[in-house]
């Protein structure tokens, strides 16, 4: 199997330095992610494409930016490798849950928060659930390591973990082939939690944006591949 990592962002490089597959980004390869014809012919020769491309500042309210990279440009994608006859790997977010039932599984009724990003990242998911003919859809986050603030949420819990593990996670379930919808996180944890995992010395912040403060996910179906 031949694979490509598309974006160079922290996950796109974090899987490369993993696994050293070949990767291209919009800024080493002027791509624009929204037309083909700028990047279709570079995916020509692969079996799998990893979609590490999309608009990932979760709170900020960009209505254009986040339809551009996380709807239209994943249409592009899922249009692209349908027609080249390639598997796509597309990473979501834990966010499609935030307004779902606490631990929620594959099987459960998504319901996103209420900002653009988990709105086009939802959109994005249902768009490759319904047209893609091959595809593996992983609903995760990620934080890098060590932790980089010196304040943490004690009010959210999720499953989300250090970039290095969850990477680990979503290259296993590559490599084994695994199709459809998984959910992608180690034990559920708030993120002051995870803070003090590389940073003793954080403290508890609860202020500043809102967000959802519930974003669990049943991990049965990883825990099985």
């Amino acid at each position: 199997m031949k694979y490509l990592i598309l974006g160079d962002g922290k996950l796109g490089t974090e899987l490369q330095k993993q696994t050293k597959w070949d990767y291209i980004s919009r800024k080493k390869d002027g791509i624009d992610f929204t037309k083909e014809e700028t990047y279709k012919n570079k995916l020509e020769g692969y079996d799998v494409v990893i979609n590490c491309i999309g608009y990932t500042k979760t709170y900020e309210n960009e209505q254009k930016l986040n339809w551009e990279l996380n709807v239209k440009g994943v249409i592009t994608l899922v249009n692209i490798c349908n027609y080249m006859n390639i598997k796509l790997v597309h990473i979501s977010t834990d966010y499609v849950y935030a307004n779902s039932i606490e631990n929620a599984s594959e099987e459960d009724v998504p319901s996103n928060f209420n900002t653009w990003y988990s709105y086009t990242k939802l959109l994005g998911d249902g768009y490759i659930q319904a047209i893609s003919n091959n595809y593996l859809l992983l609903r995760t986050n990620f934080k890098p390591k060590p932790f980089p603030w010196k304040t943490a949420w004690d009010n959210i819990k999720g499953n989300f973990d250090y970039i290095d593990v969850i990477s680990k996670l979503i290259i296993k379930l590559i490599e084994n082939n695994a199709i459809g919808i998984y959910n992608v996180g180690t034990k559920t944890k708030t993120y002051y939690e995870l803070a003090k995992q590389t940073l003793p010395e954080c403290i508890k912040n609860n202020n500043g944006f809102n967000h959802p403060t519930n974003v669990t996910m049943n991990l049965t179906k990883l825990d099985k591949c």
